[in-house]
């Protein structure tokens, strides 16, 4: 039987996402001193008709909520990340480190950077659990 893939982005990723988060030790570990919420936005373009946003309430080491915004601007939170299809495409596969495509502008944060740095292993596994999820990915 094969099994179920989740389209990124969507609502069915991202509630699988958060399924997977919060049952991630190492991520719980990692991000046990973590508070602070954040909008994750994939920019329109190839294989993303219109820019997608999805919010999540990290605190402790687990995703207290979580939804689909009408866009980035619907709520607000501590941090804004957003990148193209193809740089949210990478690092969900492992091929682009999440702290190199933040120095090297692949993915833009608005927040605190200086808090992103000071949580790198919270970073790391935050984006590690993206693999966690069986991701069909659009056409670019």
């Amino acid at each position: 039987m094969e099994e179920t893939k989740f389209k990124f982005p969507s609502e069915e990723w991202l509630a699988r996402f958060v399924e997977e988060l919060n049952k991630n030790q190492e991520y719980r570990a990692a991000a046990k001193d973590w508070e602070g919420d954040m909008i994750l936005v994939v920019n329109a373009g190839p294989g993303v008709e219109k820019e997608w946003a999805g919010y999540v309430d990290l605190w402790h080491g687990e995703c207290r909520s979580w939804s689909v915004l009408p866009d980035r601007h619907a709520k607000k939170a501590e941090f804004l990340i957003e990148g193209p299809l193809d740089s949210w495409i990478k690092l969900i596969k492992g091929e682009l480190d999440p702290v190199k495509a933040m120095l090297g502008r692949k993915i833009k944060i608005d927040g605190s950077m200086m808090r992103i740095m000071r949580n790198v292993n919270a970073s790391t596994e935050f984006t590690k659990n993206s693999r966690r999820v069986p991701t069909l990915f659009p056409p670019g």
